[in-house]
């Protein structure tokens, strides 16, 4: 399974940048998002920037990947994490809604 990590860039340096996570801080390459400024949140893996994000979906995707550590620890109620989730119905991603009969 790949999991995508969000990180807030610290500095940038050309396509590299200093940023900081869930573990500390690590060295990015932004080839696939380019330049970006301080305070940038971006979705990583492997090292890489992958996509630029709102701030609102970096704290959502940290708030789930808070809730994998919590069920991994035996935690049963998870609604905590997925705020977003509750009391709202399912929805189909846009790309998925003209697709459906």
């Amino acid at each position: 399974m790949c999991v995508g990590i969000p990180m807030r860039v610290l500095h940038c340096d050309g396509l590299s940048a200093l940023c900081e996570g869930r573990d500390g801080q690590r060295r990015l390459d932004l080839s696939l998002v380019g330049k970006q400024a301080p305070g940038t949140w971006l979705l990583t893996f492997l090292d890489s920037a992958r996509e630029v994000l709102e701030p609102d979906a970096a704290a959502r995707i940290n708030a789930a990947l808070d809730g994998l550590q919590a069920a991994l620890n035996g935690e049963t109620d998870l609604s905590p994490y997925f705020a977003d989730l509750i009391d709202r119905p399912p929805e189909l991603p846009d790309f998925l809604k003209g697709n459906c009969s």
